[in-house]
This record gives structure tokens, sequence and C-alpha cells, in this order.
């Protein structure tokens, strides 16, 4: 049986990833899949490894049913790029980081999620982290929406 492993990518791994993480898990259990998708997140950078997501990230999650209090955050490394089918960056920026950390040929595992939302959405799931709070619902909104379409991506892939 063919599985599949996909790894959310953000800045600190406390507010956009942790989330995207916890939307698309929800979404696999739903599809009766979780036995075959692996869902993990990290972050370029190693500011809040081992701490939860923010606590702004978990309220607004709880809010749509979405359980995000048993995640910790982790850096990203080289190794993920051979143990993940996707690694998914949230923004260009982290994208471009993602670039250069990324071993010679597995370039084509990496993506930003924002490519898997219909058409005409943001290509970019904006950090809420210095805003108000209605940055995190247009991140739920954004991720949503992207991991529906990432989804119907992987079931394609398993089939």
């Amino acid at each position: 049986m063919k599985h599949f492993a996909i790894l959310m990518i953000c800045m600190g791994n406390i507010c956009r990833s942790p989330t995207a993480e916890g939307v698309f898990r929800h979404l696999v259990q739903q599809a009766g899949l979780q036995d075959r998708i692996r869902i993990d997140s990290a972050g370029t950078h190693d500011y809040h490894v081992g701490s939860p997501p923010d606590r702004r990230s978990t309220h607004h999650a709880s809010l749509r049913g979405y359980d995000l209090s048993q995640l910790r955050a982790r850096q990203v490394e080289r190794a993920d790029f051979e143990r993940f089918d996707l690694v998914l960056a949230m923004d260009w920026d982290n994208y471009e980081r993602l670039e250069r950390l990324c071993p010679p040929g597995q370039e084509h595992r990496l993506r930003r999620l924002m490519e898997f939302a219909p058409p005409d959405s943001p290509e970019e799931v904006a950090d809420p982290y210095y805003g108000s709070t209605d940055g995190f619902e247009r991140v739920l909104n954004e991720v949503e929406a992207a991991c529906a379409g990432l989804l119907a991506h992987v079931r394609q892939s398993l089939d």
C-alpha cells in the first residue's frame, strides 16, 4: 500500500505551518486516510523549537474544530527532503530559504501550499504574528482552501 508524507513550513513553526498541519490532519482523518498520509510541520528558523503553537493560532483553530495542542515547533533539516514527498512553504521568503537547504535532486519536492488553493487565491499564506486577530482567521481561510486541493492531489498520488 502506497503512503505519502507532507511537511508544512513557515518561519518559526508556531502560526501558519502548525495551523496547516492541524487542518490537513483533520481532513485526512475525515477521509479515513490517516494510516496512509503522514503530516508534520517545521520552521526555517530555530526561534521557537519545542514551543507549542501561538495561543492565537490554537484559539482560532479550536473555534473551527482543529486541535493544535499536541504540536511542538521544530526546525526543518536537510534530511526532511528525503523523508517527505512534499515540503510545502507558506510563503516565498521561506520557499527561497528552503531552496538553499534542499539537497540536489530533491527540488521536485519543494512547493508552496497555496499552489493547491483555488484560482484567484493569494500566492502566500500571510504571516499573522505581528498583526490583529483577523490575520489568524485569514490564515485559516487560506489554509482550509489549499488543504482541500492538497488532499485531492494526494489522493490521486495514492491511487
